[in-house]
């Protein structure tokens, strides 16, 4: 889940079947090295299989690239932070890796903030968080934690709003699908109980945007639903 009002710009994008992307800082950057891993994949995926299209290859990838320009020299660093995420076959398989402007990269469990206030929003997710949470209740601890930014409480609608998942329970072998409009609504709307199957509006292929645009926000990325299915 990201803060976005953007229709065009997005802060989380897929990369390959079951890999997902999100990205906070300067637009133009980040939307660089997206393009990179979605063409990183590709190749990799065509030149041998597309089960040796990993996440921590592709985190690797990352880290090397931005650590080679932090150390350069020869031109700024990046004002970013990323987010690979990548679906296993199992939830013990799954994996979360966030990745600093400086190219340092680390394994996080269960979920990952990042952005402006990701202290205080890290900090209201791991008080609730709980293995095992579902679809519904994730999306409503996430956007807890992500309006309360730190300080008192405030609205974020759903046109504010940016979510996706990767959904393990989807026959395809692309796993990820966005959330928004109505059944956004629903899910933030609804009790934590409710745990219908998930529906969202389906992506035909990953983004690609020219636009240069600066965001900035936290952005919680949720860890697997009651079934082990959404991440």
């Amino acid at each position: 889940m990201a803060e976005n009002r953007s229709q065009a710009l997005h802060k989380v994008s897929e990369i390959y079947d079951r890999i997902g992307f999100a990205a906070v800082g300067r637009y133009n950057e980040f939307e660089n090295l997206r393009i990179a891993g979605i063409r990183h994949a590709d190749f990799r995926g065509y030149s041998y299989d597309r089960s040796d299209v990993t996440g921590r290859a592709l985190a690797n990838a990352y880290a090397q690239l931005l650590g080679t320009i932090f150390s350069s020299g020869g031109e700024k660093p990046y004002e970013v932070e990323l987010i690979v995420a990548e679906l296993g076959d199992s939830p013990s398989d799954d994996q979360i890796y966030r990745l600093t402007y400086d190219g340092s990269v680390q394994d996080e469990d269960d979920f990952a903030v990042m952005g402006g206030s990701a202290d205080a929003i890290a900090q209201v997710v791991g008080q609730q968080y709980q293995p095992g949470l579902g679809l519904t209740a994730a999306v409503q601890l996430a956007i807890q934690a992500l309006a309360s930014d730190g300080g008192e409480p405030r609205e974020v609608g759903v046109e504010a709003l940016e979510v996706a998942i990767l959904d393990r329970t989807r026959t395809q072998p692309r796993k990820f699908r966005r959330i928004s409009g109505a059944r956004l609504a629903e899910l933030l709307g609804g009790t934590p109980t409710d745990e219908p199957s998930p529906t969202a509006e389906p992506t035909s292929g990953p983004e690609s945007t020219s636009s240069p645009e600066s965001t900035s926000g936290p952005e919680p990325v949720e860890g697997p639903g009651s079934d082990g299915s959404q991440r």
